[in-house]
Parts: C-alpha cells; sequence; structure tokens
C-alpha cells in the first residue's frame, strides 16, 4: 500500500505528459486524487506493511501529515477543474494591476501538480534520513513550476527566490546528514543506519557534539522550507504569487512536510537525551516568527501577502508548541491540522476574489458580502478559524499551547505564555481590520461578471466544516494518533 500512495501519482503525472486533451487530464486529476484519498483512509484501517528494507514505513506521524496532504490535494483538485478552464478562457492583461491572465501551459501544471503529491507523500513515509531530504528536495523541485504558472515577471522573481533559498536550506540539511551519519559512528564498529528506528533505539551511543550540530543545520535547512522566521523570506512572494490553488497546498502541506523533517530531527534528540536543547531552538524560532508575522501583519496591502505572513505565524505557534513539550506537542500537532484546513480554505477564496475584483490589493476589495456572498461570508468565517476564534478548533489548539506555556510553572514559561499570548492579540487586531473592511462596504471599481460557481465554493465549504468540526469534537481515532506523536517529542500527554 505504501508503494501504491508513491506510484499511482507518480505514474499519473508522468501520463498527464502524454495525454492529448485537456479533459482528460482534468479527469486524471481529480481521479488520481479520489484514489489517492482512498488509499490514506485506508491506512487508517490497516496499517501498510513497510517497504525497501524499512526505509519506507507509515508510523503515526507520516499517517497524520499524509492525511492532510491528501485532503487538501483533493479540494485542491476539485477546485482546480473549473480553475484551468476558467484560465483557458481568459485572454485578456489587466495593464493597471499587471496581471497576466493567458493560456498557460496546462499540461505542465496538471503533471508538475501530480508529481508534487507524489513527492510529499514519499516525505510522509521516509523513514531514511537521506532519503527524507531527497523526498522535501523533490517538493521544491515539482512546485516551482507551478509558482511560474502566469508567466508574469513577479511570478519569475518569486519563483527563483523559492529555488534559491530553499536550495540553500536543502544543502544545509544535506550537511546535517552528514553530521548525522558522524554521530552514529562509532569507533571499531558499524555505523548505525540513518533510518528513525535504528537512531532512536540507539541514541544514547550517538556522538553528542556531532547531533548537536546535526540538529541546529536541521533547524537552519528544514526550517527554511518550513517558513519559520528569518528564514522565511521566500514565502511571502512564492504565496502571494503562485496560482491560488498552488498556494493552498503550498501552505496547508508542504511547510508541513519541512515540519515533520524537524520533528524526525527532535524525536532523536528526545531519545539522546537532548530534549530540552531542541527544545531552546523550537521556542527561538517560533516566537521569532510571531514577531515577524504580527509585524508584517499589521498594514499589509495584499490580501494574499496577508495570508503568507500569516502562514509564518502560524509555523511559529506550531515551533511554540513543539518546545514546550508534552501537551505544547500535542496542541502544536492538532494546529497543524486545523490552520492546514483553514488556510487552504482561504487560499481557495482569495482566488474566487481575484477573479472577481481583478486586484490583490485589500483597499481595492470592499463589499465582498455583496457582491460575492458565498465567497464573502466563508471569508469571514475563514478569517474566524484561522485567528482562533471558537468554536473553530484553531482555539483549541492555540489554548493547548498557551495551557502548556503557564503550566511549566517556571518563570520562562510565563514569560513565553505572556509574549504568546500579546503577539496572538496583535496579530488578531492586524487580520480583523484587513478582513471585514473587504467584506463591508461598497465596491469602489467594477467588478467581475457572475456568481460564485459549485467549484468555487464547495471545496471551501467543506475544509471550513472541518475545522469546525475539529473544534467541536476531535475523533478518537485522531487524538490517539496525536497522543502518540506527542509522547515520541517529550513525554506523556
Amino acid at each position: 500500500m505504501i508503494l501504491a500512495l508513491l506510484i499511482v501519482p507518480a505514474l499519473a503525472g508522468l501520463a498527464a505528459f502524454a495525454l492529448p486533451g485537456a479533459a482528460l487530464r482534468r479527469g486524471l486529476l481529480l481521479v488520481t486524487a479520489l484514489a489517492h484519498a482512498a488509499l490514506t483512509a485506508a491506512c487508517w484501517k490497516w496499517t501498510p506493511a513497510p517497504a525497501l528494507g524499512g526505509w519506507l514505513k507509515l508510523d503515526a506521524a507520516g499517517l497524520l501529515f499524509l492525511s492532510i496532504i491528501s485532503v487538501l490535494f483533493l479540494a485542491a483538485a476539485f477546485y482546480a477543474m473549473g480553475y484551468l478552464v476558467q484560465e483557458a478562457n481568459k485572454h485578456t492583461t489587466d495593464i493597471e494591476e499587471g496581471f497576466l491572465f493567458d493560456n498557460a501551459p496546462e499540461t505542465v501544471f496538471i503533471g508538475c501538480l501530480l508529481l508534487f503529491l507524489a513527492a510529499m507523500s514519499l516525505v510522509t513515509v521516509s523513514q531514511h534520513f537521506g532519503l527524507l531530504w531527497v523526498a522535501i528536495e523533490a517538493t521544491t523541485l515539482t512546485s516551482a513550476p507551478l509558482i511560474y504558472f502566469h508567466k508574469h515577471h513577479r511570478s519569475l522573481e518569486a519563483t527563483w527566490k523559492y529555488l534559491l533559498i530553499c536550495s540553500v536550506g536543502i544543502a544545509l540539511a544535506l550537511l546535517a546528514n552528514f553530521f548525522l551519519g558522524i554521530a552514529a559512528t562509532q569507533p571499531g564498529v558499524d555505523a548505525y543506519p540513518l533510518v528513525l528506528s535504528e537512531l532512536v533505539a540507539h541514541a544514547r551511543d550517538l556522538q553528542v557534539p556531532w547531533l548537536k550540530a546535526a540538529c541546529l543545520l536541521f533547524f537552519v535547512g528544514y526550517g527554511t522550507k518550513m517558513g519559520l522566521a528569518p528564514l522565511h523570506t521566500w514565502l511571502p512572494d512564492a504565496h502571494s504569487e503562485a496560482p491560488s490553488v498552488v498556494s493552498a497546498l503550498l501552505s496547508g502541506a508542504v511547510l508541513n512536510c519541512a515540519f515533520l523533517g524537524l520533528l524526525r530531527a527532535q524525536q532523536v534528540c528526545v531519545a539522546a537525551g537532548l530534549g530540552n536543547f531542541g527544545r531552546d531552538v523550537w521556542i527561538a524560532l517560533g516566537l521569532t516568527s510571531l514577531v515577524i508575522g504580527a509585524v508584517f501583519i499589521l498594514g499589509q496591502t495584499d490580501y494574499k501577502r496577508l495570508l503568507a505572513y500569516s502562514s509564518v505565524e502560524n509555523m511559529g505557534i506550531m515551533a511554540v508548541g513543539v518546545g514546550l513539550g508534552s501537551a505544547g506537542a500535542f496542541g502544536a500537532l492538532f494546529h497543524a491540522v486545523n490552520h492546514s484546513l483553514a488556510k487552504a480554505m482561504l487560499f481557495l477564496l482569495s482566488g474566487n476574489i481575484l477573479a472577481r475584483y481583478r486586484t490583490k490589493t485589500i483597499a481595492q476589495v470592499k463589499g465582498l458580502l455583496g457582491a460575492a456572498p458565498a465567497t464573502g461570508l466563508l471569508w469571514v468565517a475563514g478569517f474566524l478559524a484561522i485567528t482562533g476564534t471558537p468554536p473553530f478548533g484553531t482555539f483549541t489548539s492555540k489554548l493547548l499551547i498557551l495551557k502548556a506555556a503557564f503550566d511549566t510553572g517556571q518563570p520562562w514559561g510565563m514569560w513565553v505564555g505572556v509574549v504568546f499570548l500579546g503577539l496572538l492579540a496583535v496579530i488578531f487586531i492586524g487580520m480583523t481590520t484587513a478582513f471585514l473592511g473587504m467584506a463591508q462596504g461598497e465596491p469602489e471599481k467594477p467588478i467581475g461578471p457572475g456568481r460564485d460557481r459549485v467549484w468555487q465554493i464547495a471545496p471551501p465549504v467543506v475544509l471550513g466544516l472541518l475545522v469546525l468540526w475539529l473544534g467541536l469534537a476531535v475523533p478518537e481515532s485522531l487524538d490517539n494518533v496525536l497522543r502518540e506523536i506527542a509522547r515520541t517529542l517529550g513525554g506523556a500527554t
């Protein structure tokens, strides 16, 4: 079953380059998304057998992030069915805003999208740190053409920054693998293989200085891809210039792939008795990301960049949670689920807004509730979800992390909790100003014709309902998986 999760989207991606008709390619995209979702659902009932000598294995953390990826890709595929038809019918250039809506190569888009799914799936099942590195790099290479879809000079700049900065980060992560290999080498005996289970089992035998150096390089390397500040600079450009369906996957799925890579490294640190060493770095990077998010969200003029900086903020929330350990790690993992659903919902809605208003400038989007009632209502609901307003799941996950900070009973924990809460308040103010300003009032310029279509509304509705459901009741199976992962990151929950 593990191999099927990888082979199905990979073969479909290659086939997309050969199929002659647009309808066949779009149908292949949706069918593959459905097949991948069905295989992922089956993994919750039947644990798949390891493959390639244990290099491929679906553990609790892999299953969690694989499920997020599969759900988001299915929603994105349904949205893309209509989006690609809409793009194919556009032959105009909005000179004022500088957007180019042309017949971009749909074949490359669908092919790379499916290969992107295969690469992200490989990340979730990779137990060997070397293979994990290859998979994370593959997510960069397969997603870069998707960012350049509109072929605008800003898209080219965003793609170049994405490739350059993430490649520097992944190079440092490769160096981290080398250091980890040295840490696993003992005089007179064979080195331990860089498989997670082997490293955890023999963690006390690892050379501590080399392990610390490897973990720091993992933080820099994979932290760059995760969007943790100050390593986040590629993220606002890539998320804002990519098509909204791609932005939803970049923010909701690919950032989680890098997060999973860091969690793997943290598991080894905890097993080696270096849990506190890793947690200090988690908290430092997390609070820095919250500060950067707050600064750039306040007064932001571009709503897609606003969502991008919100992703930086939420990566910081997750990092702080992992750094707090135990219940905080549980909250961070739960927040990863909620944030992915809510942010993908908002990015898909931003595509509806861009199609209607032909601008990404917040000040030029007014009267959304009147001009597009369905999108407007969902936009406000998404705002409430992403800012952690009850009863959405994000409220519960943020509350768990905040409680974990104060439950430490230590002055540093109290300090982290106060700063965490204060920054969330500042971010809430900035988000409120932008979102409600767009929803209310009267449009200041002519807007595009037509009503919201099913493909524009159904995916955000489903994603929003999932976030709401997780705020009202956490399924027992999900709760068990979250607890199992949290235990590997710092004790009982």
